[in-house]
């Protein structure tokens, strides 16, 4: 009994590689279809927190019940945000909002 223990520990240790491995791969991937959005993400968030957070927190992009769940739905929601404050945002910067917002919260490709 004690000859397979060795064996077992190496299955279980090539296991625990296996998923490591898988686990930061998938990170990789999340961050590498991020970053093909085009936009500056710092920009973004300067932006967003001067003409943004005067009507809401980001909360709403974390709660459960948030109405954007696409790329082109985050886009719409920026384009109605900007008529109801006011703001009149450059197709950069509202890009640049975009790129933030999904890089921190969404996260869609």
């Amino acid at each position: 009994m004690k000859a397979s223990l060795p064996c077992k520990s190496k299955l279980h240790s090539r296991r625990k590689r296996c998923l490591l491995t898988a686990a930061s791969l998938a990170l990789l991937a999340s961050n590498a279809l991020a970053a093909a959005i085009p936009g500056d993400s710092a920009e973004g968030k300067r932006l967003y927190d001067a003409s943004c957070t005067g009507c809401h927190d980001t909360s709403v992009f974390t709660r459960k019940t948030r109405s954007v769940h696409s790329l082109d739905a985050l886009k719409q929601q920026l384009e109605s945000c900007g008529h109801a404050s006011g703001k009149d945002l450059s197709p950069a910067q509202k890009q640049d909002i975009v790129k933030y917002l999904n890089d921190q919260f969404y996260r869609f490709p």
